[in-house]
């Protein structure tokens, strides 16, 4: 809405930049930058800015490689066995050649379509048989 009343209220209204700027609720560089970008991107001197979440890729290498290396180090996982993650971390890193957090090994099994299945704890006084069903 800014960059078209950047745009607009100079052409529509006369205001000066300053004027524009106070009215949006801007800097004045900014208010001309946006401008400026405008005309860029209507003339095809520049393609339009991307969004913020079109540019942020999280992963820590392409999603096809990661696939892979969960394949590689989960082996057993895929079968019905218990993966216990500060276990597998040091195989993945090795595997991708740099050091990460656990949480970006959560993040990492979370992209991939991994999920806590089974409760790690149980309550003393709870029954087998109720924690088994």
């Amino acid at each position: 809405m800014r960059l078209a009343q950047s745009v607009l209220l100079p052409l529509e209204l006369g205001l000066s930049i300053e004027q524009t700027a106070r009215a949006i609720g801007r800097s004045n560089g900014a208010t001309c930058t946006m401008r400026t970008r405008f005309g860029k991107v209507a003339t095809g001197q520049m393609s339009a800015p991307r969004s913020k979440r079109q540019l942020r890729n999280r992963a820590n290498t392409d999603l096809d490689r990661e696939r892979q290396i969960l394949d590689e180090v989960l082996p057993d996982a895929a079968s019905g066995g218990v993966v216990v993650i500060p276990q597998i971390k040091p195989a993945i890193e090795a595997k991708l050649g740099k050091t990460l957090a656990l949480s970006s090994v959560y993040r990492m099994l979370a992209r991939h379509g991994w999920r806590k299945l089974a409760p790690d704890t149980y309550h003393p006084q709870g029954g087998s048989q109720t924690r088994e069903e």
